[in-house]
């Protein structure tokens, strides 16, 4: 393990949200002042939605700036699954550009996941900012165990993303999903990772100590980014 890991921890999810929204805020503007642009890739699910709403404050020049999930959920736009869905109802009225990765219904999730990688080859590569979640199982974005997890975690390094079916399903989410690949991830020019709770926590730190060798998805992902991670926790 190379990676240089960084805990942040809070008091609660409020703070967090601040603090959180705060580094991303400066992770874009450093981008727009270096390149006139900014890319980045948000992370889906309830627990980062407190600091969307806080960085859609911030006084940024949202017309620069390009969102992608760093997952999706193959559901039409505006279902309650939809990762994008939330993500736009942040920052879509402040004038970003926000891109879903699912953008039809394709004839099934591997079709999907080639339109998405298609889609995403137009834009500024790398990322300037991953921000993950973490869940409960140690999955990060759509990387999940199951028949596709080898090619998320060693597929093409010039392969931004790809259709996964997670086995076994997630009850919460029994969907097919497109996922940014594990190499698309590491890329990155900057990664944060924002989760809640003990049990999360405990997951992250057993997949740091395992490295390559971690059966969680998150141990594979850190086992191979090369820049500083920044982890923000609450209970």
């Amino acid at each position: 393990m190379t990676t240089e890991i960084e805990w942040w921890d809070y008091d609660d999810a409020a703070e967090m949200a601040d603090a959180v929204a705060g580094d991303i805020g400066f992770i874009i503007e450093s981008a727009i002042d270096a390149r006139g642009a900014a890319v980045i890739a948000l992370a889906g699910g309830k627990t980062p939605l407190p600091i969307y709403e806080k960085l859609a404050k911030a006084k940024i020049d949202w017309k620069r700036v390009t969102i992608i999930p760093g997952d999706e959920r193959i559901v039409p736009l505006g279902d309650a699954l939809s990762n994008v869905t939330a993500i736009g109802k942040a920052f879509l009225p402040k004038g970003a550009r926000v891109i879903p990765l699912v953008s039809a219904t394709a004839p099934d999730y591997k079709a999907a996941g080639r339109a998405a990688d298609a889609l995403l080859q137009d834009l500024h590569w790398p990322l300037d900012l991953v921000l993950l979640g973490v869940g409960g199982d140690g999955h990060a974005a759509s990387i999940f165990p199951g028949p596709d997890f080898d090619e998320a975690l060693n597929g093409p390094k010039e392969r931004r993303a790809l259709g996964v079916m997670p086995d076994p399903l997630p009850p919460e989410a029994p969907v097919a999903r497109v996922t940014l690949s594990k190499a698309a991830l590491t890329s990155a020019r900057a990664m944060m990772i924002a989760v809640t709770g003990d049990a999360k926590r405990q997951v992250i730190e057993d997949a740091v100590k395992e490295g390559q060798s971690s059966p969680y998805p998150i141990g594979r992902i850190l086992a191979d980014v090369e820049l500083p991670v920044d982890i923000h926790w609450a209970p």
